[in-house]
């Protein structure tokens, strides 16, 4: 079946399994399975890289439909935020660079005559959420996802914005919605907060909040040159400030004192501190060379030129350490060989092993330039010695002997205590927002957000993780450190598409805040087109999600009836909780841990979450993807350049969950000739008779046996969430075994045996490879394989004694073929001699005694010099011992050797001329060839 045509199959099974609205999911009496994976962000399309999520998403959904469930597995689209709003703004200012992207990304999907018209339409944020929407809606179905499609709806529409306000006045009567001071990540172009689904990248790469010490070193002038660091009890080893003499710095007055910093450190503390004025700009060159006094001991220390100072991090000024920093002892080593300076590394931090870290690690490591790239691996060795091993020595004043892992903000409170230092934000990297503007960090004065930390809280969210299933199990645990570090979330913003926050006009729930369970939508929203928005009040959604309240009363309320309102609650109650929740792990310290929580807040135990199960990313040629790159394949081409059974099985088979899989176009042409193979094996055996019980070969037995052993054990593995192992076992494991068979028999009795397996193996590999088994299934079947349920194996023919005899056949026909190769004999007769029965007597008293006993038993059975041979053979071997006939299989198999060794095979004769036989022992049998 080389020539068929896969895209043909799937287009057709596709639209079938539409017409026939075979994932339509309806309350039943069957066991349910409620299953969601993220909906998508609507700002440009998906590529193969979202895809391995969404696609072991369905594998899964598809598995839990042949263990018998009632599964639904829904999708909407995400909307909500300043990124769509950004594109169109972006778009109506003709932006170039986003202007070509977009193109781009619409002749994706449209003739090159209908993008000029859609780009202009983008002007409008709707319209951009609006057409991504559609378009991955039929990436989707191209991709033979078994979704319903029913329920699917965006985070804008008017019944999703009365939902959200029901959850954020749940969270408001429970307290932990507040308003205050509060650091958070900022758009200065878009004078808005932004969170990780507005930054580019953030949802894999997150953003975080860093907290600086703001260190003051005084100038002559009595103004202060201010130097940000995360280790602020470094500060007593400090021997020089580094500046970048070509970057542009400010002072700024700060209440009563003047402060020295780079121009974007100026802006950023702009919108960190009420009341600064920024003047005298100035180049670094002119700090150069001069001494500041450091505030501790009030030593002088010189100001130094480093290019390496970048003027976007920090505050522009480093102070330098260089008995403890690498990259400073590097850099003052590199300056003291063109100046004649006498500064000398000061050691701060006793740890066993190091006299002075920073200059023996760069020793050690042969590194001697500023350029040299293991500068970061040298800091990271002497940071981690340091923190677990290091001590403060008694230089360090009040701090003497303490431990560095123990000292956490004794220093910096200090410092700011006595006025040597203040506090200065940054971002854990540099950032921009996806429409390409600069991300701070701003204080904002009267910012909305949630507050995590209530004791209550965090043990419901503990709960809740120690109850559920994690896979892979590790995450469990780092889902139980984040809920502990949980604290601070703002939740709402002045600007962006979105819910209007109901507790004060002018600002918008932020676009995570707005997704942490809105899987309970799934579950209605089909119903709650029917009605008026106005009916979704407060009460309503009480009803629905948590049971409050009488639909009578209500609905004379409402005026809708009450066996709607009944129905809307039943379909909840029928489906809730989420019974799998499947992401990625860079959704674990935002949404994830968010979905949680305010399930553990807003709903009864009995509908929290019951799972969550987590795949790795995907890279290509082993490099991130990325349009920059030019490393993309959109989600939209897959079918066209691959065929989407042959991606799926791509995704199934290359990586277990916790890794990521990298995608080689050399693979996918080499797993498209296994997938042929397969198919072909299929089409092969469907008008073959199966063979029946009676007509069975050791052959066809084993064969059998080895088929419904994979069957069983690919069911076991999919259900445990191992996709991969059950691929490989249910592909490549299974079609070697036909390989072997095949030089056992001829292809028509393989063709036979095949046909007598068919039906269950095209069942077990339909959740992978769904639309060529839905093909073939229909040539033998009416119905959907989709809506199948797993079949009963027949596991009477998983029998382990067929499979021992021919693993001893294949062991026996390796020895002899080791024999000829060294002996380099071509054989006229193989004499076997198999282990008399005396041996076999003793090995069954002793093959489950420990070796040193199995001697000393053995000889009170049979006293006598060969049976100390034996026994030393027995340990010596470690052979795994099984039960078995061996003269009678090798007699039943004497033909099939004749013909492997094309000479004639003797059997426990008495020609032994070598004396051979007694070396015989169990399962090993000894071996003559003449020649």
């Amino acid at each position: 079946m080389t020539a068929i045509n896969f895209k043909q199959i799937e287009e057709k099974w596709q639209r079938r399994w539409v017409d026939a609205n075979v994932f339509e999911a309806e309350i039943s009496s069957d066991k349910k399975f409620f299953f969601t994976v993220p909906y998508p962000y609507t700002s440009g399309p998906l590529h193969i890289g979202h895809g391995r999520t969404y696609t072991l998403g369905d594998i899964i959904a598809r598995f839990k439909r042949l263990q018998g469930y009632n599964v639904l597995f829904p999708m909407a689209f995400h909307v909500t935020g300043t990124p769509i709003l950004a594109i169109a703004d972006s778009i109506a200012r003709g932006e170039e660079e986003v202007v070509a992207r977009f193109k781009d990304y619409i002749a994706i999907y449209e003739d090159a005559d209908k993008v000029d018209e859609l780009l202009n339409s983008f002007r409008s944020a709707e319209n951009v959420a609006k057409f991504f929407a559609a378009r991955i809606s039929e990436d989707f179905k191209r991709m033979g996802y078994s979704i319903d499609w029913r329920r699917k709806f965006n985070t804008t529409e008017p019944m999703y914005n009365k939902f959200i306000e029901w959850q954020f006045k749940k969270l408001y009567d429970k307290g932990v919605i507040k308003k205050g001071k509060y650091p958070i990540t900022y758009s200065i172009e878009d004078d808005s907060a932004v969170g990780e689904d507005d930054i580019e990248g953030g949802d894999t790469e997150k953003v975080a909040v860093i907290e600086h010490t703001a260190i003051k070193f005084q100038l002559a002038d009595g103004s202060y040159l201010i130097a940000a660091t995360l280790r602020p009890e470094t500060i007593f080893g400090v021997t020089n400030l580094w500046i970048n003499p070509a970057a542009s710095y400010v002072k700024l007055k700060v209440g009563d004192e003047t402060w020295v910093v780079a121009k974007e450190a100026a802006e950023k503390m702009g919108y960190q501190k009420d009341e600064i004025a920024v003047f005298d700009e100035t180049e670094g060159s002119v700090f150069v060379g001069k001494n500041v006094k450091e505030l501790v001991y009030g030593r002088e220390v010189p100001v130094l030129p480093a290019s390496f100072v970048d003027e976007d991090v920090g505050t522009g000024v480093v102070y330098s350490v260089p008995a403890h920093a690498p990259y400073d002892y590097i850099a003052l080593e590199d300056i003291k060989k063109s100046e004649s300076l006498e500064l000398e590394p000061i050691k701060i931090i006793d740890i066993e092993g190091y006299e002075l870290p920073a200059k023996e690690i760069c020793e050690r490591m042969g590194i001697e330039s500023q350029t040299d790239e293991r500068l970061e691996e040298a800091t990271k060795i002497i940071y981690k010695d340091e923190f677990y091993r290091g001590v403060l020595n008694e230089k360090c004043g009040d701090f003497a002997d303490v431990k560095i892992a123990d000292i956490k903000d004794e220093v910096k409170d200090w410092l700011k205590r006595e006025n040597i230092a203040d506090v200065f934000y940054e971002t854990s990297r540099k950032a921009v927002t996806r429409g390409g503007d600069k991300v701070i960090v701003a204080v904002l004065q009267d910012q909305w957000f949630i507050d995590y930390t209530p004791e209550w809280w965090k043990n419901l969210g503990h709960k809740l993780v120690e109850g559920m299933t994690f896979y892979p199990e590790k995450y469990k645990v780092y889902m139980h450190d984040i809920v502990d570090w949980l604290a601070f979330r703002p939740c709402a913003r002045k600007r962006g598409l979105g819910t209007q926050f109901p507790f004060e006009k002018g600002w918008i729930i932020e676009s995570l805040s707005d997704s942490t369970i809105y899987m309970a939508m799934y579950t209605i929203a089909h119903l709650l087109r029917q009605l008026p928005v106005d009916v979704l009040t407060e009460k309503f959604f009480d009803l629905v999600f948590l049971d409050i309240g009488d639909a009578q009363e209500l609905s004379k309320e409402l005026n809708v009836d009450a066996d709607v309102l009944n129905r809307i609650k039943d379909e909840f109650m029928y489906w809730y909780p989420n019974d799998l929740r499947h992401t990625a792990p860079p959704h674990l310290s935002n949404h994830l841990v968010f979905f949680l929580m305010h399930h553990a807040a807003i709903f009864p135990e009995s509908r929290w979450p019951r799972a969550i199960t987590l795949n790795e990313l995907m890279i290509r040629e082993g490099k991130k993807m990325s349009k920059s790159k030019g490393n993309v394949i959109p989600l939209a081409d897959v079918s066209e350049l691959y065929g989407v059974d042959l991606y799926r099985l791509y995704c199934a088979i290359n990586a277990d969950f916790a890794t990521v899989v990298n995608w080689r176009e050399q693979d996918t042409e080499a797993l498209r000739k296994k997938l042929n193979a397969v198919v072909e094996l299929f089409e092969d055996s469907i008008d073959a008779e199966s063979l029946n019980e009676d007509e069975l070969t050791h052959i066809d037995r084993w064969l059998l046996s080895r088929l419904y052993r994979r069957l069983r054990e690919s069911v076991e593995l999919l259900g445990a969430f191992r996709i991969r192992e059950a691929g490989i076992n249910i592909i490549f494991n299974a079609m070697n075994d036909i390989r072997y068979y095949e030089q056992r028999q001829d292809k028509t009795r393989r063709k036979r045996i095949v046909r007598c397996v068919i039906e269950e193996w095209l069942i077990v590999l339909s959740p992978i490879v769904p639309h060529v088994c839905e093909e073939i299934w229909h040539k033998l079947h009416e119905s959907f394989i989709s809506v199948q349920t797993l079949p009963v194996l027949n596991e009477a023919f998983i029998d382990d004694r067929v499979e021992r005899e021919e693993e001893y056949l294949v062991s026996l026909i390796d020895d002899i073929k080791e024999i000829l190769k060294v002996a380099r004999l071509e054989p006229t007769k193989i004499y076997v001699y198999t282990a008399e029965d005396w041996k076999w007597e003793l090995l069954r008293a002793i093959k489950d005694l420990p070796d040193k006993d199995k001697i000393r038993e053995a000889m009170k059975l049979r006293k006598d010099k060969s049976t100390v041979e034996f026994v030393k053979q027995v340990i010596k071997s470690k052979q795994d011992y099984f039960e078995l006939g061996e003269p009678e299989v090798i007699e039943r198999e004497k033909e099939y050797l004749a013909k492997e060794f094309g000479c004639e095979i003797g059997l426990n004769e008495e020609h032994d001329p070598k004396g051979k036989k007694r070396f015989a022992v169990p399962l090993k049998p000894a071996i003559f060839v003449e020649g």
